[in-house]
């Protein structure tokens, strides 16, 4: 089996040297040997170590490799939107199987890969796209085919699950956990695709489309970052017994019409430390996936790295490659429900509040009133010392105010009410609360 590689950087050299390494296994695995016949980098004289592979394999030109009538498998490891997208509908429609880890533009155009898999009958697989070496996307493709899924819930950035764990454990600042974060190699040096949920939205875009048998774009998803999460808020949620995690959320839900549907989102929130998710720490990702027969299911593991995407990588090698020696395409993608994709605002979630108010009489009855206005019913209210310790406001008392479970409209319309209320000096902070805290 011929393979062609697209991209030799941190994840394609771990590819080349695991598929070198365990080469005889890899053969008697597959029936075949698997042979790199050609490696499609930007620039050929660059410095890649001591890779195990014949020089002469390098070439500048991704478009004449993948086009190359001997190729039977077309790895990508590039990423990118274009020309990652056209390289690959290049090789899908010419019949070649395709083995991907671009999150990136399987959220933004899946389709039109699927639509070129099927057109030129070969395998699209992308098992290292979404949490590295976990086996996820395979269970949530073949294994629960027979299962109806309900929820999947998950932490799938492993910077920004670090950067929260650092805060949670030490009491430090986002600015000072990031720093670490990025000084451990965690984080890279531009991390906004991370810290602003990028990467997370991508992830539960593809999650979500494999779940719900429904076509979801990263478009679809609702994507809220870390960058406003503090250490009060981190402190609160302790109070709570509860910890902080950017989650992605991806849930069947039923329209006002009764039609089922579909929402999916991405932010932070506060989750019960009893919840299996909340003991996941570090750069750690996992996977809660809850079913109708199968019942709740957890997938755990590191999510990132060279070495484990380079294995998720090759475990789908050696699937699209047993196919093309077996003659046969493994199942085409499942969208049939097409089910309709709802707004954010009429998820069901709940808030936590955070507010600093004018500690006078009366000042509850007033806040408990706005609630009341926008039908968002209140869990808990916690009230603070008087006193902020800011300068001038002697006088100030906090209120936190964890609300019971409603549209997030409703809950948005009513902290945008509470900011114009006189007795209130400022919300100082809203997440949301997810699980059963």
């Amino acid at each position: 089996m011929r393979v062609a590689l697209l991209g030799c950087g941190t994840v394609g050299s771990e590819v080349v040297r695991l598929l070198h390494s365990q080469s005889a296994d890899l053969a008697a695995r597959i029936g075949a040997p698997l042979e790199i016949a050609g490696i499609a980098v930007r620039r050929i004289g660059r410095d890649r170590g001591e890779l195990p592979v014949d020089p002469a394999v390098f070439t500048a030109d991704p478009f004449d490799l993948v086009k190359r009538d001997d190729i039977d498998v077309v790895v990508e490891c590039v990423g990118g939107i274009e020309p990652a997208r056209s390289w690959l509908v290049e090789a899908l429609r010419a019949g070649k199987s395709v083995v991907t880890a671009n999150k990136a533009l399987l959220a933004e155009d899946g389709g039109t890969l699927h639509d070129a898999a099927a057109q030129g009958g070969g395998d699209l697989y992308y098992e290292a796209a979404v949490a590295g070496a976990i086996p996820l996307l395979r269970p949530l493709r073949e294994s629960l085919h027979g299962d109806r899924v309900t929820q999947v819930t998950g932490i799938v950035n492993g910077t920004t699950n670090f950067i929260l764990s650092a805060m949670g454990a030490t009491g430090a600042g986002f600015a000072e956990a990031l720093a670490e974060a990025t000084d451990l190699g965690y984080a890279e040096a531009d991390p906004t695709a991370d810290v602003e949920g990028f990467d997370a939205a991508a992830k539960a875009a593809i999650l979500a489309s494999l779940a719900f048998h429904t076509r979801v774009g990263a478009a679809d998803v609702h994507r809220e970052g870390i960058t406003e999460v503090t250490a009060a808020d981190v402190a609160s949620a302790k109070a709570m017994g509860c910890t902080i995690k950017l989650l992605c959320i991806a849930a069947r839900g039923t329209a006002a019409d009764g039609g089922e549907t579909v929402s999916v989102r991405v932010h932070p929130a506060m989750i019960p430390l009893s919840h299996p998710l909340a003991s996941v720490g570090d750069a750690f990702n996992a996977v809660f996936v809850e079913a109708e027969a199968a019942g709740q299911l957890m997938f755990y593991g590191p999510g990132a790295g060279g070495a484990p995407t380079a294995s998720a990588v090759l475990g789908d090698v050696v699937a699209v490659s047993r196919n093309r020696l077996a003659g046969v395409r493994a199942a085409s993608e499942s969208a049939y429900a097409d089910l309709a994709v709802r707004p954010m605002g009429e998820a069901l979630t709940r808030y936590h509040i955070s507010l600093d108010v004018t500690d006078r009489p009366g000042v509850l009855a007033a806040v408990a009133g706005v609630f009341a206005e926008h039908g968002v019913s209140i869990a808990t209210v916690r009230q603070g010392a008087a006193g902020s310790g800011v300068a001038g406001r002697d006088e100030d008392a906090d209120l936190v105010i964890v609300t019971h479970v409603a549209p997030d409209a409703a809950l948005a319309a009513t902290v945008q009410a509470l900011r114009g209320l006189d007795a209130v000096r400022s919300v100082a902070s809203v997440l949301r609360v997810e699980g059963s805290a």
